[in-house]
């Protein structure tokens, strides 16, 4: 081991350690609550540890028209010193409580974790969906970037995992100024509401073996649902879970999700139940790769932002059913704009075309980071020659273990070289 990788694997191994165990006297605190409080745009502040911050922000409905409708962004600070970088999380969906990404612990960076527009507690009164939209969201952390530069002036970075990857790059697009570094994690670029590319990724991932594997066990669920539609009916009742679109519809697209899930996940192709399962066995599987919640009254409500935003802009995927058609009678021709809370969406093609123009002509000091495995690779971005961005696609890893620290050592290494050399710059 060589002295350049031995003093990174070091820096990489002390990083691990908590990021917010840093102590801060009272002093301080106090100090900091006033400072935040007088940032502009924050409405209330509420300490939630030695050096963790509930942020309640005011921000525009509509950015295009500052003084009329507003609502309350929920955000999160960790402090560390005024002297760290900040890193930036744009979370794609709600943010119930604060914790750390690994970016920020690799750094020793402060954080700022920000809850994304019409989630969780940053809904506004009324939901007008036209206001969300990508630039509305960009628009969103760039007034909240422009606030806490006030007190943070050192290197900021933003990141994200999926969505809040997708996020982080709509926002370096809208205003390339506003950080020096971006590094999202698993972030598709998608080009239609039923992109095909990952429907050919489906087609091609992993060992023809295990794709039949996948195949034959949807098939045999959908040919034995007289069985275990009944087990379901208890399972449901037993969670609570009530289904508007209906118990069978909730199957049949449980069922279609269930190759997109596994390949997502990075699921095992030996736990995949065989001919000789029980009904038991079967439906359980599909309850642990795909489960029913989305399908839920609750589920779709609390998803209806997402699926608002990806039949409009972001994109997302359909399903193949060659081979299991036959076996459709709730859904036959299925469809994920049903999950939509308004029916006949327009989708917009020409915003990711757009960005990724932008990301191949001037997406400098971006670090993208992907699995294998992961569906989600099928659509990602694919950095240019022409820009100083890395992109770094980890073998064998899916969607939730696509990290820094599941690297090799050799692209552990190359990552954390770019990540200094850029915050140096």
């Amino acid at each position: 081991m060589n002295a350049r990788f031995l003093s990174l694997f070091l820096y990489f191994i002390a990083a691990l350690s908590p990021l917010f165990a840093q102590t801060i006297d009272l002093n301080t605190t106090i100090e900091l609550t006033n400072r935040l409080e007088a940032l502009p745009h924050v409405e209330q502040v509420q300490q939630l540890s030695i050096n963790t911050y509930q942020v309640d922000f005011r921000q525009a409905l509509d950015h295009k028209n500052p003084d009329g409708a507003s609502f309350i962004q929920r955000i999160y600070l960790t402090h560390l010193s005024y002297e760290n970088p900040m890193v930036m999380v744009t979370e794609g969906y709600a943010a119930t409580q604060n914790r750390a990404y690994e970016l920020s612990g690799l750094l020793r960076a402060n954080q700022l974790l920000v809850e994304h527009r019409y989630f969780g507690k940053s809904k506004p009164k009324t939901k007008d969906w036209q206001y969300l939209t990508t630039r509305q969201a960009a628009a969103d952390h760039h007034r909240v970037i422009e606030s806490f530069k006030e007190l943070y002036t050192q290197k900021w970075l933003t990141t994200g995992i999926s969505k809040g990857g997708q996020t982080a790059i709509y926002h370096r697009y809208y205003y390339p100024d506003d950080v020096d570094v971006t590094v999202p994690y698993v972030a598709p670029l998608n080009f239609g509401v039923e992109d095909p590319r990952l429907t050919k990724f489906l087609n091609n991932v992993g060992s023809a073996t295990c794709r039949k594997k996948i195949f034959e066990y949807q098939r045999r669920l959908l040919e034995r649902r007289e069985a275990l539609l009944p087990l379901m009916k208890w399972y449901c009742i037993g969670k609570g879970q009530r289904f508007d679109i209906g118990r069978e519809a909730a199957f049949e697209y449980a069922v279609l999700e269930y190759s997109f899930s596994f390949w997502q996940w990075g699921k095992d192709c030996r736990d995949i139940p065989t001919a000789t399962a029980s009904d038991d066995e079967m439906l359980q599987h599909l309850i642990d790769v795909v489960g029913f919640s989305l399908y839920t009254n609750e589920g779709t409500a609390y998803y209806h932002p997402f699926f608002y935003q990806a039949m409009t802009e972001l994109g997302y995927y359909g399903y193949d059913t060659t081979g299991l058609r036959h076996l459709l009678k709730a859904v036959p021709q299925p469809t994920n704009t049903i999950f939509a809370p308004i029916r006949d969406l327009k989708f917009n093609p020409e915003l990711n075309k757009d960005v990724r123009k932008w990301i191949r002509k001037s997406g400098n000091q971006i670090l993208y980071i992907y699995g294998e495995l992961d569906a989600w690779s099928a659509t990602a971005v694919n950095a240019s020659s022409k820009t100083d961005a890395l992109k770094i696609v980890m073998k064998n890893r899916a969607h939730h273990d696509a990290r820094i620290r599941n690297m090799t050592p050799e692209n552990r290494l190359k990552t954390m070289e770019t990540l200094q050399g850029w915050i140096r710059e």
